[in-house]
């Protein structure tokens, strides 16, 4: 539906598009009683963009959703076909950043903190030179970011099987002769998140418990 919401509490009480008699809250509760089992709406994302589009993508029927913000002077099919296999790299490959620009220096440090425990505990590689060890941390901090970056991501149809998704972006803008931006991505998939909970409910009760 088209909403205005900007979170959630606002979203479940906005009217229901197929009957406005009811608000989204209600509606929730009158599927629930007739299905009859919970549901509830856990997220909410609304993206737009006055300067291009946004591209949307559903897969599994429904079990993967993606948003894709893309900032463009020109919207033509090829253009919005390229939004789209963007969005298709999303579902499938869950980039966690849409560049490396957005990962922060928090993050960098705590996986270098892993990395170098990682060998330390490793006998050949702990007698490495600093400078080696170093330079291995480098190297595989930047084939992590390829890998939950979007944009430095190998794009899923390159031909050549090397060229990212920034390149490609950038192909389809030559071809075009457009300015594009893709400046960001919602991906929600069912049952995110919930794992986590459970574990974290486990621990709660081991702990009343005295385990």
């Amino acid at each position: 539906m088209n909403t205005t919401a900007a979170d959630i509490d606002a979203f479940l009480a906005e009217a229901w598009a197929l009957d406005t008699t009811k608000t989204v809250k209600e509606a929730l509760a009158a599927q629930i009683a007739v299905i009859g089992e919970n549901m509830n709406i856990r997220r909410f994302a609304q993206v737009t963009e006055e300067n291009g589009f946004v591209a949307s993508y559903t897969h599994m029927g429904g079990k993967i959703g993606v948003l894709v913000d893309v900032e463009t002077d020109v919207v033509n099919d090829a253009v919005k076909e390229m939004a789209k296999n963007v969005a298709m790299q999303i579902a499938a490959l869950k980039p966690q950043y849409t560049s490396d620009s957005e990962v922060s220096a928090e993050y960098i440090e705590h996986e270098k903190e892993i990395l170098m425990a990682q060998i330390q505990n490793d006998p050949k590689e702990s007698q490495k030179p600093a400078k080696v060890i170093e330079g291995m941390i480098t190297g595989r901090i930047k084939k992590e970011l390829k890998e939950i970056c979007l944009l430095d991501q190998t794009y899923v149809k390159a031909e050549d099987g090397k060229q990212s998704v920034a390149k490609y972006v950038e192909q389809v803008a030559k071809e075009n002769g457009a300015k594009i931006t893709v400046k960001g991505f919602v991906r929600y998939e069912t049952g995110d998140g919930i794992e986590k909970k459970e574990e974290n409910f486990a621990e709660e009760v081991a702990k009343q418990m005295g385990k």
